[in-house]
């Protein structure tokens, strides 16, 4: 990856395994690729053994995914059932590094949660006049494309492929959920395109899936109709698939945004998702195929006056008289929270209502409402914390448990920046998301250690130290001077970037907070609001309902209280809007000299592109801290109680 920052797999987090005596066991295109990611000669007196073959005691517990790890008299082995396990567990050796060559250690037996562990691409062929390349991407071009074609050198996708094997990913959507005009024709005469593409992604084990346009059929078909239960409209379906895996063999299958912001879908015929979703999933039915179907489904055309209309109750409203009419091979793609991927929301419910409906949980590694990559804003913590939620409440099943079935994915953060993400640390996030879809109860904290060692693999004591106190608590850093205790939004328009605590509030959008001179926040309970709570089975719907016992983290997304409100700390409202957007701010600042203590321990190019990201880290945390705290003392009248500066 020459000019390429390594992100978290340099050629010096190989040095165990490179060191090492090696042999390879098995045939297939994805232990030809652990051969070639072996630098050493391979040995008859091996210390390090890859096999493929069944373990003694785990045959057919694998799968495909799975492998085991031991060592015992020397060596090191590794032994998989799938070729695919054997190239999760060499990345695994990597990872351990001279910790795998160590003591001996018995039989470990590795295999992911989900099995689905996918990642997808906002990216446009063209260059969106709004959106630019790649919608809400913050790292520069599309790795697919570049001026309105194919990139004639696709080797980064390769390396790609790598990165996202090497944390546990294993599927890729490759096009914007936005299907605009040119994108629609990669289903058909632009396949070529999807099929080189699919041909650097093979030797990693991840499969292509492509996003497309519910209207088709009309438009490229040169049909009358998209309707779901219209003969014509199905049989292209059917002809237009297969002849996909005629092309690529290995296809995963499509991804769908229908009946949302715009996009065509089966409501213009008077049909439910379920027949939409249904007419795809019959095509790809006999190759294998599944279709991502996208639960974001609302009204973005509201009436700001009406306080009845609630955009959180929009999926659940729309899907979960749906459950069980879906195929088993259509997926109900549903984002973790209720709205649209905010600093805090709550789970969202449709997860717990559809026991009858594979369902895939979506997350967003890009950062559109948490900085943007130029923000330090590290994820793990807050997707742990969604994973580990259990809606049903202590003994029941966790989120990650429910999307067993349908997998985990996540908003690619990647584009053709020369560090990957933009932010150097944003790398985190994409690693941290591989891995928490192959573990979902793994520490947060671990798991950037182990991104930390990959990374900087040289790195000392002062820098890991540094990296940690920078990180470990910078998504609660961001939540503090940005929109207070799980309100949300408060950004500006189309751009989500910066504070504009009214930008959307008398919008169509749907996303308000609906403060006032006597408090703030959306009144969702049952008794006296819009009823959201009670889309929760218990206890959360009681929890939730009271502003006794709804967690204060989210107590402005349930409720609107008094600025005088005490919560649980013992703070008032308006205090706590004014204390954390300070504290924020300052942490923003200590963030940023933190690094300046050990930027001159890593390579001139990562610490100019941190420099220039801390600083525009600070000036906007105090842009948010200003403009938020400004606002509600304006609104409220109430002063800080510690007199500090507020316009």
């Amino acid at each position: 990856m020459t000019g390429v920052h390594p992100a978290w797999l340099p050629a010096e987090a190989f040095r165990a395994v490179n060191s090492r005596r090696v042999a390879v066991h098995g045939e297939g295109l994805l232990v030809d690729t652990v051969r070639a990611e072996v630098a050493a000669a391979e040995s008859s007196s091996p210390e390090l053994v890859l096999s493929l073959a069944a373990s003694p005691g785990s045959r057919g517990v694998l799968g495909d995914d799975g492998f085991t790890l031991e060592r015992a008299d020397g060596v090191t082995r590794i032994v998989a059932e799938a070729p695919a396990g054997l190239l999760y567990g060499f990345f695994h050796v990597v990872r351990l590094g001279e910790a795998a060559f160590g003591a001996d250690r018995p039989v470990e037996v590795h295999r992911p949660a989900l099995r689905r562990r996918m990642v997808d691409h906002w990216d446009n062929v063209d260059i969106h006049p709004i959106m630019g390349q790649v919608e809400r991407g913050y790292a520069g071009g599309s790795l697919f494309w570049e001026r309105g074609a194919l990139r004639a050198d696709l080797s980064r996708v390769r390396d790609y492929a790598r990165l996202l094997a090497s944390c546990g990913i294993n599927a890729v959507a490759i096009n914007n959920v936005n299907v605009h005009r040119t994108e629609a024709h990669l289903l058909t005469d632009r396949l070529g395109e999807v099929a080189a593409i699919a041909a650097h992604l093979r030797p990693y084990g991840i499969r292509t899936h492509l996003s497309v346009n519910f209207a088709s059929p009309i438009v490229l078909g040169g049909l009358a109709t998209a309707d779901p239960r219209d003969p014509a409209a199905r049989q292209w379906w059917e002809v237009t698939t297969r002849r996909v895996y005629e092309t690529i063999p290995d296809f995963g299958g499509y991804v769908v945004k229908a009946d949302s912001e715009g996009q065509s879908g089966p409501f213009a015929y008077g049909r439910s998702h379920a027949e939409g979703a249904n007419m795809l999933a019959d095509a790809l039915a006999p190759h294998g195929g599944v279709v991502h179907w996208r639960a974001f489904v609302y009204n973005h055309r509201q009436d700001w006056r009406d306080r009845s209309t609630d955009r959180a109750r929009a999926a659940y409203d729309h899907f979960a008289p749906l459950d069980g009419q879906f195929r088993d091979n259509a997926i109900l793609q549903v984002k973790h929270g209720p709205m649209d991927f905010q600093t805090r929301e709550p789970v969202s419910p449709v997860i717990a209502a559809m026991p009858g409906t594979r369902l895939a949980v979506e997350l967003q590694a890009t950062q559109e409402y948490t900085g943007q990559q130029r923000h330090v804003c590290y994820l793990a913590p807050m997707w742990s914390e969604v994973l580990r939620f259990q809606p049903h409440g202590d003994g029941g099943p966790a989120v990650a448990t429910l999307a067993g079935s349908g997998g985990l994915v996540a908003v690619s953060n990647a584009g053709d920046d020369p560090f990957w993400t933009g932010h150097p640390l944003a790398q985190a996030n994409l690693y941290a998301f591989g891995r928490l879809a192959w573990a979902p109860d793994a520490d947060p904290l671990t798991i950037l250690d182990e991104w930390i060692g990959l990374t900087f693999p040289d790195a000392t004591p002062q820098l890991r130290q540094a990296l940690h106190a920078m990180m470990d608590d910078s998504w609660r850093t961001y939540e503090r001077y940005t929109a207070p205790l799980g309100v949300g939004f408060m950004v500006r328009p189309g751009r989500h970037y910066g504070p504009d605590v009214d930008g959307y509030e008398y919008s169509p959008w749907g996303t308000y907070h609906f403060a006032d001179r006597d408090g703030v926040g959306v009144d969702r309970t049952r008794a006296t609001g819009t009823g959201y709570t009670g889309q929760y089975p218990q206890p959360w719907a009681d929890t939730y309902e009271s502003v006794d016992t709804c967690p204060d983290e989210l107590l402005l997304f349930f409720h609107h209280v008094p600025y005088g409100h005490v919560l649980r700390s013992g703070s008032t409202v308006i205090q706590h809007i004014y204390d954390t957007h300070f504290a924020g701010a300052d942490e923003a600042a200590q963030i940023r000299d933190a690094w300046s203590a050990v930027g001159h321990l890593v390579g001139s190019d990562v610490d100019d592109r941190m420099r220039e990201r801390l600083d525009e880290q600070v000036r906007s945390a105090a842009e948010w801290r200003d403009q938020i705290n400004t606002y509600f003392y304006r609104k409220s009248g109430v002063p800080d109680a510690k007199g500090r500066r507020i316009y």
